[in-house]
Formats: C-alpha cells, sequence, structure tokens
C-alpha cells in the first residue's frame, strides 16, 4: 500500500522552536519560559511552538519517578493548553503519563491546537540508556497522523526519530511535517547536523527538532536544534545556548521532492520483510 499523500492546497506556516534549560521539578519555573516563548512567537505570527522532551517538569527520569505526582499531570496538561489558548497558538508539550498498566509511565508528546484543544498524543517507542528504561514504559502505537492548519502533521520524540522505521511510519500515513521533542546530550552533534537532515531527505517531510540547553539534573545537554527541510535543507539551527527558532514550513516542498524522486511511492515492503525473513 503505497502513502496517502494530502490532497490540501499549498499551505505555509511559520513554525517556532524553543531551546531553553529547563529547572527540575520546578514547574513554575518551566511554564514560565513556555509562556514567554509562545508570546514570543505568536507575536511573531507563529502557528505552532514545539518544545523539548519532558520540558515542563524538566529531564531526569529516575528523579521525576521518584519524586513526581501523577495526580498533577491533569492540571499540568490544562495550564499547557491555557498557555495556547491565551496566546492563540499550537503547542507541543511533552510529560510523563500513566501507562495501561498504571505502576508504569510513558514519555509522552501532545499537540494542542491555538484554542487549547488537544488533537494529538503520541508515546516514546525506543527509550534511550538505563535511566529511562529503569523510570519508564516503551510504547508501541505508530504515530498518528493529523490536519494542524492544512499542513499533515505527526510526532516522535527524541531517540524515535534516530530510527528511519519510526519516521517512514508517519510519512507513509501521509505526514508532511514531523514535530519531535527531544532531550540530547552534549557529545551527539550528528543527530541535529547529519541525521535530522537525512531523515527528512530520505521520508521527504519536514522535521522540527526540538532539544535542551545547559545543565539539568546529571545532564549536559548539547542544545543544536534544528529544522531541516523535506529536501534535506537546513531551515534553521540553533547553538548551544537558550534561543527560540523560526522556520516556514508547509506543502508546497514536500509535494515537490514527493514528485521528483519518488521514494514513498516506489517502496517495496513485501520484498524487504521477506529479507527479514531470510536474515
Amino acid at each position: 500500500m503505497g502513502p496517502v499523500l494530502s490532497e490540501t492546497k499549498v499551505v505555509m506556516m511559520l513554525l517556532s522552536v524553543l531551546q531553553a534549560n529547563a529547572s527540575v521539578m520546578d514547574v513554575e519555573a518551566n511554564l514560565r519560559t513556555i509562556d514567554d516563548a509562545a508570546q514570543r512567537a505568536a507575536h511573531a505570527g507563529s502557528g505552532l511552538l514545539l518544545t523539548p522532551e519532558l520540558f515542563p517538569v524538566g529531564y531526569a527520569p529516575l528523579r521525576l519517578h521518584a519524586e513526581l505526582d501523577p495526580a498533577t499531570l491533569p492540571n499540568l496538561r490544562e495550564r499547557l493548553a491555557d498557555i495556547a489558548r491565551r496566546h492563540g497558538i499550537g503547542l507541543v508539550y511533552s510529560l510523563p503519563a500513566v501507562a495501561k498498566q498504571e505502576s508504569a509511565w510513558h514519555i509522552t508528546a501532545t499537540l494542542v491546537n491555538a484554542k487549547g484543544d488537544e488533537v494529538l498524543n503520541y508515546a516514546k517507542v525506543h527509550l534511550f540508556g538505563p535511566e529511562e528504561h529503569k523510570a519508564f514504559v516503551a510504547a508501541q502505537e505508530p504515530p498518528a497522523v493529523v490536519d494542524f492548519n492544512g499542513i499533515r502533521t505527526s510526532m516522535l520524540i527524541c531517540y524515535d526519530v534516530e530510527f528511519p522505521e519510526a519516521v517512514r511510519a508517519a510519512a507513509t500515513r501521509g505526514a508532511e511535517l514531523l514535530l519531535v521533542p527531544t532531550a540530547l546530550s552534549a557529545g551527539f552533534d550528528n543527530v541535529p547536523q547529519v541525521l535530522i537532515r537525512a531523515r527528512a531527505l530520505e521520508s521527504q517531510l519536514n522535521v522540527a527538532y526540538a532539544n535542551h540547553s545547559g545543565h539539568e539534573d546529571v545532564y549536559t545537554f548539547l542544545g543544536g536544534s534544528v529544522v531541516a527541510g523535506p529536501d534535506g535543507s537546513l531551515l534553521a539551527a540553533a547553538g548551544e545556548s537558550p534561543t527560540l527558532l523560526f522556520a516556514e514550513v508547509g506543502t508546497e516542498t514536500v509535494k515537490a521532492a514527493r514528485s521528483e524522486v519518488p521514494y514513498l511511492r516506489e517502496r517495496r515492503p513485501e520484498l524487504y520483510e521477506e529479507w527479514d525473513h531470510r536474515a
């Protein structure tokens, strides 16, 4: 079965990517950072603000598991939705969420629209490192795709995007824009500089990648947030310091890339499955 491509008219949207330093377990400080970024992004005309992985509570898996009361999460989600609503901007935020087995948590990302309504949720499939594996459980559902401001939009989280299969799963479901909250440590420079652009190119979609900066708990983050276009071009890039990136993303470049080189249409998944069986 081939990819389901959007039949909508050509659409462009200004996207904002927050790169900042969170304070672990200081929700009030982190919400102020997001609120300020949302205000600036909306004032600049952005339709969407992407924030890093677990930013509202800070990235510290073991501390979160030990100290965070899951009963506080519904109110925190509502406060984040209110930020989007007050500033009239879409918002992607990442938080822990109780898994079906209840004693375990997922790492999740949520997209809310400018009215504060949840329109897309995703739970991280590929956990990275011993701390994440101790604090969370890996999800299994594929990335869903929704129409957001006229652009077919999907989400992954951090390590997920380093697997071509995960990005391709979004692309074959029709995604034109992939939003990726991340928490990438220093020393992995090739992920944003090489891999994100390769993922955008090989699946021919826009990829926005939002990272932390500075130190949190025992982690030192790379920064290096990027937005890549469907031809692998670099649309925006950050250094190590906190910043708010802006990039124009849309449907026209996606359609052009997929028309020029039909990677998605000319895949042979049945053959690849046979190869796997032979391995």
